[in-house]
């Protein structure tokens, strides 16, 4: 496997001297290439999650992919998929974020509100990236995602794919727990040590590093399987392999919901840099699966999200990429018409 990142050839500008004057007059006259004009690095900013989640995780392997080619992306904290796609299209130096795919077809079905239906229309998909598999995780009396009925849990902070994912699962199963609490993932985990909580989710793709990092067998907390059958009518189901946990021996069955990379079309102010980041990706995915979170290695480029294209931009920029990746058989997912269902009732 190559594990070397692939980079284009820059010319640099003479800083001082007569060279410079020069330098500024050819350009003038249209006698260098636009492409190597300038040299000023270009800045860019990306919107993930939690310190501990995987979103960071992935947007600081973007960064490190993306500074060999001297664009400098800003990772930046955050509660998750809600305040990301909002992100994205109110701040214009985030070009990037990375959100869950139940919560972009949420944003494309609320036509009643003027700033939704914008949000929808200009929001683009740059890459679908992984499934993220529902973290369940409680006390070990609770066998299943049904025992939640009469019980406290956690289900994310207040602005969070995975706040609004639970809610949807509760939803959808009929389940009514006695309490549900908008905690973030560390609070939630204490509540739950505590025994203030007798369960928390957290949706992320496998291995997420809080529960890696701060679960200790003696803790006796467990994963708990998501079986429910409406549940599995609406999203796909996966598998959270033994092992994966060190307190976690079997494998468990949950469902999983697609991360997405995603960009606000923005048009001319950020439709060249959006593009270019997207080819290195495209690019480098050797790089990225050698370097990066394990997550990488499921990711799959081509797949066809329902209900989204890809942003114009990237495809420009894509049809003279170098690699082609390899494509993997397509997945169905039913988010988007589960959602359609759910939100029309």
């Amino acid at each position: 496997m190559e594990n070397t990142i692939r980079r284009s050839n820059r010319f640099k500008i003479p800083a001082t001297g007569p060279y410079t004057v020069l330098f500024i007059v050819l350009m003038l006259m249209g006698f260098i290439p636009q492409n190597v004009r300038s040299a000023e690095p270009i800045n860019m900013g990306i919107v993930t999650g939690g310190p501990s989640g995987t979103y960071y995780q992935f947007g600081l392997n973007l960064q490190e992919l993306v500074k060999q080619e001297g664009i400098d992306l800003r990772v930046d904290n955050s509660k998750g998929s809600i305040e990301n796609i909002y992100a994205v299209y109110q701040r214009p130096k985030t070009q990037l974020g990375i959100v869950q795919s139940d919560v972009l077809a949420f944003v494309s079905r609320v036509q009643s509100n003027p700033v939704l239906k914008g949000i929808a229309r200009k929001t683009k998909m740059v890459f679908p990236l992984y499934n993220e598999e529902i973290h369940l995780v409680g006390k070990k009396d609770i066998l299943s995602f049904d025992y939640l009925a009469d019980r406290k849990v956690a289900i994310g902070k207040e602005g969070s794919g995975t706040y609004m994912t639970a809610e949807l699962l509760f939803k959808v199963s009929g389940v009514v727990p006695s309490e549900k609490l908008a905690l973030g993932t560390t609070e939630a985990l204490d509540a739950l040590k505590r025994g203030d909580v007798d369960a928390m989710f957290y949706v992320a793709g496998y291995p997420v590093k809080l529960f890696s990092e701060n679960v200790l067998p003696e803790d006796d907390l467990a994963l708990i399987p998501i079986t429910h059958k409406s549940i599995l009518e609406f999203y796909p189901q996966s598998e959270i392999p033994g092992g994966t946990y060190a307190w976690q021996a079997d494998t468990v069955t949950t469902a999983a919901v697609k991360a997405v990379l995603v960009a606000y079309d923005f048009r001319n102010f950020h439709c060249q840099t959006v593009g270019k980041v997207a080819k290195l990706v495209y690019e480098n995915t050797d790089w990225l699966i050698t370097n990066g979170h394990p997550k990488w290695q499921s990711v799959d480029l081509n797949y066809q999200l329902k209900g989204w294209q890809q942003y114009d931009c990237v495809r420009k920029y894509l049809a003279g990429a170098r690699r082609p990746p390899q494509t993997r058989s397509q997945e169905l997912n039913p988010v988007l018409d589960a959602l359609k269902d759910m939100l029309a009732e």
